[in-house]
């Protein structure tokens, strides 16, 4: 897969799911996206995807580059609308709005 295929899986990711996270499977930055995530969604409402599980890793942390100005994870993604990494992520959950982005994407109830 290229950059060019890459690019459109990620968008299509995008826009096909309320939260998703891309995220590999032993980052600790990717761990503490998805606690203050779970500080208000079970898991299965939301969608992680290892990249690193991905043989076309490289062609998606540059698709990541492309959409959001970096390739690191994780990557959250609200309502088609990227929200930032684990600090972002975290931050948000402390100040009430992560809350907010889920009641607004229809995924929690006020």
């Amino acid at each position: 897969m290229g950059k060019a295929e890459a690019l459109k899986d990620v968008h299509a990711a995008i826009a096909s799911n309320k939260v998703l996270v891309y995220s590999k499977s032993s980052c600790s930055f990717c761990k503490k996206a998805k606690e203050a995530l779970n500080q208000f969604l079970t898991p299965e409402q939301y969608t992680v995807i290892e990249i690193d599980k991905n043989p076309d890793l490289i062609s998606v942390m540059e698709a990541l580059l492309e959409i959001t100005g970096n390739h690191t994870v994780p990557r959250v993604f609200i309502n088609g609308r990227f929200l930032g990494g684990g600090d972002d992520t975290a931050k948000a959950a402390a100040d009430g709005s992560l809350k907010k982005l889920l009641v607004d994407a229809g995924v929690l109830e006020d």
